[in-house]
Formats: C-alpha cells, structure tokens, sequence
C-alpha cells in the first residue's frame, strides 16, 4: 500500500519492455507503487515505438499479427507479474492487468474464452484480466471470477456500469468456493476533457464532473461491500498545464481503493500531492453540482454515454494499428 492506514493503492499505468528492467523496479523498491495496469493503447505505444521488441519480434515472422500481438504482451505481463510477485505473495497487490481484445466486447462467450486462455498462457496467479464494463463483460467477468480468475472492470464510467460490475462479481464468488480480487476501474479525466470547455462558458467551475462523477461512483461500490472488490481511480493524468499534474490523484484519494496513473503524474504526486484523504464526499453536495449542470441544459448522461463509446472505439484503434503494424 503507498498510504498503509488508509489502504490506498497506486499503480502505474505503463508497461513497456526497458521500463520493466528499469524504472519500475525503483518504484516498486521504494514503496511507492504496488501494482501496474495495461491497455491496448499502451502496448500500442510500446510496441511500436521502443526498440526493445525489435529481436523477439524478428524471430516471430512467422505467427500471423494477433499471435505476434499475444506472444509480446504476454512476456511484459509476465515478466511485471515476477517482478510484483513478492509484493502478491505479501498481501499487498502485485498486480498486473492484461485487457481482451476489445473487438469482443459484445460476445460474452469469447470474451470468457479469451480471457481464461489469457490466465492459463499467462500462467501467473498476479494477472487481472481486464473486462470492458458492457452487457456482455458482465457475463464474463461473473464466469471469470466463479473460475478463480482476478478481473479488473473497465471503461466505466457510470454508475450503472459500476454496480453491474460489482454485482457481477458477487455472483461469480457465490457460484464457487474461488475467492479473488476485484477492481472497478472508473475513467476521470476524459469527462473534464469533453466538458470543461462548455462549463467555463456557461460560469460552472470547471475540472470537477469527473471528480464528483467518480466519487459518486466510489460511494455506489463502497455502499454495496462486495468481497474484496475495489475502486479503481483510471484516466488520471492530465493534459496540458492548467492543472497540477497530480490533481486526479490528490483530489481522488479514498480509502479502500486504487489509483492508476502514468509514471510522470505517479513522480509528481510523490513530490508533492496533498496525502489526505478528499473521498468520500456526500451525495448531497455531488447532486447539487449535477444539478446545475443539469439546469445549464446539459445532459450529462448523455455525455456519459458517447464517452462510453469512445473509449471502447479508441482501444478498438489502437489495437488494429498495432495488429496492422505486426
């Protein structure tokens, strides 16, 4: 835990082959990360810009481009997975997350076999498979986890999408002996990006929509104490410099939960986030914030929704850029 008392996680979200060797080991050493997360955009960005996977990739040439795709994620999951596996055998996460490939979001049944085959090519008991939060990922992630397999909820950004997840998760450990981990992971940053703009306009505070969206969200899953289920606090960096760099994961921090963030944001907090805990915050001042931004003519849930879609479809992007690439 980075705040023992307060049983709050941080992870980084990156993975890349040189990091691994690297600079997440320091971060593991000096307790400030205990957990990593991934996503196709990520492994988009690595594998196609370092040049740490130019040798393996040669002597793939001859698998066709998911297989390529599948051997060289697999080997940085695993490779983070040994290295955080001290920390999981200590009960203090060690986690590492790999995603499905998103283009099976709606298919409950592939998505299950994907990511059982994933947890037994991975062969490491510290993966989180990562589930998008559609009707279908609810599906899977109860018949994952009634499997034993830790799942890692994610793309949401609704409350509904949050207590399904939750709900799904709770079904899945009733219908087996299998006790696992669970985490939500609720996206932030990307609804101050589409919103902002129109909220200064209209003189609403700005860079607090998805605070309180997800704080709302927090106290939803926190209310429904679902067996080692967790928040997770995702898409917490920032863009550009008219907020702290650390500001998603100062104004974020809850007990019982997870911050996922990218290595920079993770060293700015370090050197100089505020450490004390700003969730939970009451439903009633959440409502009235909602409420005016409601009575301003805009629909939120509309917005919620077309955000929903995006980040599905921008992993969906990355991952055929990568697999046209390979």
């Amino acid at each position: 835990m980075y705040i023992e008392e307060l049983k709050f996680s941080l992870w980084a979200d990156f993975i890349e082959r040189d990091y691994l060797d690297n600079e997440f080991k320091e971060l593991i050493d000096k307790g400030i990360i205990n957990g990593a997360t991934s996503n196709p955009a990520i492994f988009k960005s690595a594998i196609l810009t370092s040049p740490a996977y130019k040798e393996q990739l040669a002597s793939l040439s001859h698998l066709g481009a998911k297989e390529k795709y599948e051997v060289l994620a697999i080997f940085d999951i695993q490779k983070a997975a040994d290295i955080l596996r001290p920390l999981y055998d200590a009960g203090d996460d060690g986690y590492v997350s790999i995603e499905v490939d998103p283009f099976l979001c709606d298919d409950a049944e592939a998505t299950i076999a994907e990511g059982k085959r994933l947890h037994v090519s991975i062969n490491r008991p510290n993966v989180m498979i990562k589930v998008p939060a559609t009707q279908a990922g609810y599906e899977a992630m109860e018949e994952l986890v009634a499997s034993g397999i830790a799942v890692n909820a994610t793309l949401i950004f609704s409350k509904e999408q949050a207590l399904s997840c939750a709900k799904a998760f709770e079904r899945g450990m009733a219908r087996s002996n299998n006790s696992v981990d669970t985490v939500i992971s609720v996206f932030v940053s990307r609804i101050d990006r589409a919103l902002d703009a129109v909220l200064e306009s209209k003189g609403i505070a700005s860079a607090l929509a998805g605070n309180y969206n997800a704080a709302s969200i927090y106290n939803a899953i926190e209310a429904l104490n679902v067996k080692r289920c967790r928040t997770l606090f995702a898409s917490t960096g920032v863009k550009g410099d008219t907020l702290r760099a650390s500001y998603y994961v100062d104004e974020l921090l809850a007990p019982h939960s997870v911050n996922t963030a990218p290595v920079e944001t993770i060293k700015a907090y370090v050197s100089g986030g505020d450490k004390s805990a700003k969730l939970p915050i009451a439903e009633e001042k959440i409502a009235a914030f909602f409420q005016e931004i409601k009575t301003a003519g805009i629909d939120f849930e509309a917005l919620i929704d077309t955000q929903i879609k995006d980040g599905l479809e921008a992993f969906k992007v990355a991952f055929t850029e990568i697999l046209e690439s390979l």
